[in-house]
């Protein structure tokens, strides 16, 4: 039995001190240009050895193939100048480079989720996942407010944001497109959106029953009374809200009359295996003519103080009927949603003919029939998941009084429970203030939107907005000079606050592709671009999609000086983007 002799132990070298490290990064006489292992290739011998080469005389199976500027092809990374010739190459271990610089780290946000920019002060990937921030215990809320200048990047951050979140089996719904910014992406997918006003075609019922009267049948006694109870407190609040946008505040009472009355309508209280469809026109027909019974059982001496009660809230009901919304939420839906698209929209941008109270109130019956819709496709559902609810210049419809502010406080308040993101966009924290008188209660409902929505993304602001959001949001003076100086200096840069974590400077990167499909100023050049619809613009916008490796942030921070625009859908800056950009 042999043994064999003892292994030679490797010792260990002794680390450089901090003297001669930061003689030798300091000190660049004397350090050669040239990378290291550049010598002349040795000629090979026989058998694969090459001849005065390392002990063995073995190939190096890592040895570079590229060459030191790169590939001289598109998009492989070629540069004019060879990299190791702009600075000198320095070599360290790990423990040295951190007790040199200490101060380096990456902003904290895991590397899951939608990779939409990059961080301008750590040079790493930026990635977007609200739910997963929410299950990691970084935020309370998955709900995000996106407040910003014209011009500045909201809706191009938005879009980039529900475009790369569809990958991760999150769909998105913009109930009520105002400026029918998000018509181009929804064309571009391939998917036909739902436009709403002059000279379209679509009715929408605000009391559709929509999905319940498919599932009804299916359901048990309990769970008929229990969703029945659900919808029909829904379509109260929506009444009510409805009719104090109007100028009448409704009482206790009348929102018992129009829950009664919607039961009866609808077949409840006759024990029906089905459900009827109702209009807001049989609302206010049930109201102007009542029946015998009805006032009996809502206990009026008789039907004289019926009608004398209920006039002012027939009324205000009746001008949805007669009044410049006439037409659009009075008949039955004409139209069907695709729930298993990516992404689905109403498009508001006819309305605006007929004012802003108009699009109020439409925003208002949008919100809440697209949140019933939602609430009963997504219940269990082998395609339920979670879902991006974009409210597009919500204090519009907050504008309606206090229940519409309610409405929303209620929507982000259960968003958890809910399985949605709600997406808030706005121009500027004042715009909450427009809700109301000073110090009413909804002004106080709607300042407190801002604790509900846990991420803040904050893009170019003036001094006097930069003022406000400071003192809204906390910011330090740090964090408002970078509102005010840095995000102003181009679309796309933003501070991005999640509750009271420090805020990063985030730069939104979009590729050629998606800045064409996102262009807002198209109507300003007056040769509108249409976006790319077949499916080569769908593979562009989807497939290079964001990824969740967080390997590939050190090939973004290589890349991270340059300028926004110059990227790939993942983040990614290529040399062929630089090129189309010059």
């Amino acid at each position: 039995m042999s043994i064999s002799p003892r292994r030679r132990r490797r010792r260990r070298p002794q680390p450089r001190s901090t003297g001669e490290l930061l003689a030798q990064f300091t000190d660049l006489d004397g350090i050669p240009l040239t990378p290291p292992g550049a010598e002349p290739d040795q000629p090979i011998e026989q058998g694969g050895r090459r001849s005065g080469g390392r002990r063995g005389g073995r190939l190096r199976v890592n040895q570079a193939t590229a060459p030191g500027q790169g590939p001289r092809e598109p998009g492989r990374g070629w540069a004019a100048v060879d990299a190791s010739r702009r600075a000198p190459v320095y070599r360290a271990t790990a423990a040295e480079v951190g007790g040199l610089f200490p101060l380096l780290a990456a902003n904290g946000v895991p590397a899951i989720g939608a990779r939409l920019g990059y961080d301008t002060q750590s040079g790493g990937a930026f990635y977007v996942h609200p739910t997963e921030w929410v299950l990691r215990g970084m935020v309370t809320n998955p709900n995000l407010v996106v407040f910003g200048e014209p011009g500045r990047g909201k809706s191009s951050t938005v879009v980039a944001l529900m475009l790369r979140m569809m990958l991760f089996g999150v769909r998105s719904l913009i109930s009520g497109d105002v400026k029918g910014e998000y018509t181009p992406l929804l064309r571009a997918l391939g998917i036909t959106p739902i436009a709403l006003g002059r000279g379209s075609p679509h009715r929408l019922n605000a009391l559709d029953l929509g999905p319940i009267r498919t599932h009804w049948t299916r359901w048990n006694v309990e769970r008929q009374r229990e969703e029945l109870t659900g919808i029909t407190a829904r379509w109260t609040r929506l009444l009510t809200a409805l009719a104090e946008a109007q100028g009448y505040p409704p009482t206790v009472t009348d929102e018992l009359v129009l829950a009664t009355v919607l039961r009866r309508l609808v077949g409840a209280t006759n024990g029906n295996t089905e459900l009827r469809p109702i209009t807001i026109p049989q609302v206010v027909a049930h109201l102007a003519e009542p029946a015998d019974d009805l006032w009996r059982e809502l206990r009026f001496a008789d039907r004289r103080q019926f009608l004398d009660h209920t006039r002012p809230i027939t009324d205000a009901l009746s001008n949805l009927v007669v009044g410049p919304l006439s037409g659009l939420f009075d008949e039955p839906t004409n139209f069907d949603l695709d729930w298993d698209a990516p992404v689905q929209s109403m498009d508001l941008s006819l309305l605006r003919s007929r004012g802003d109270q108009a699009i109020a109130v439409a925003l208002t019956c949008l919100g809440s029939w697209s949140s019933m819709i939602t609430d009963l496709h997504d219940d269990g559902g082998a395609d339920s998941g979670v879902r991006i609810v974009v409210r597009d210049e919500v204090w519009r419809q907050m504008r309606l009084g206090l229940r519409a502010v309610q409405a929303v406080d209620s929507d982000l308040r259960l968003s958890r429970a809910e399985r949605k993101i709600q997406l808030l966009v706005m121009h500027k924290p004042s715009d909450l203030l427009s809700v109301g008188a000073a110090g009413s209660q909804e002004v106080s409902i709607a300042q407190d939107l801002l604790a509900l929505c846990s991420t803040r993304i904050l893009l170019g602001q003036s001094t006097r907005v930069g003022d406000e959001l400071a003192d809204d949001l906390g910011l330090s003076e740090r964090e408002q000079a970078v509102l005010t100086g840095w995000a102003m200096e181009g679309p796309g840069r933003a501070l991005w606050k999640l509750e009271n974590r420090p805020g990063m400077k985030i730069q939104t990167v979009l590729s050629a592709t998606e800045r064409a499909t996102f262009d807002t100023n198209a109507g300003l050049r007056g040769d509108r671009r249409k976006p790319p619809h077949t499916h080569t613009a769908v593979e562009a916008l989807t497939s290079h999609n964001t990824t969740s490796n967080p390997e590939v942030d050190s090939e973004h921070a290589h890349n991270a000086g340059h300028p926004t625009g110059s990227a790939g859908v993942n983040g990614t800056l290529t040399n062929d983007a630089l090129t189309e950009e010059r």
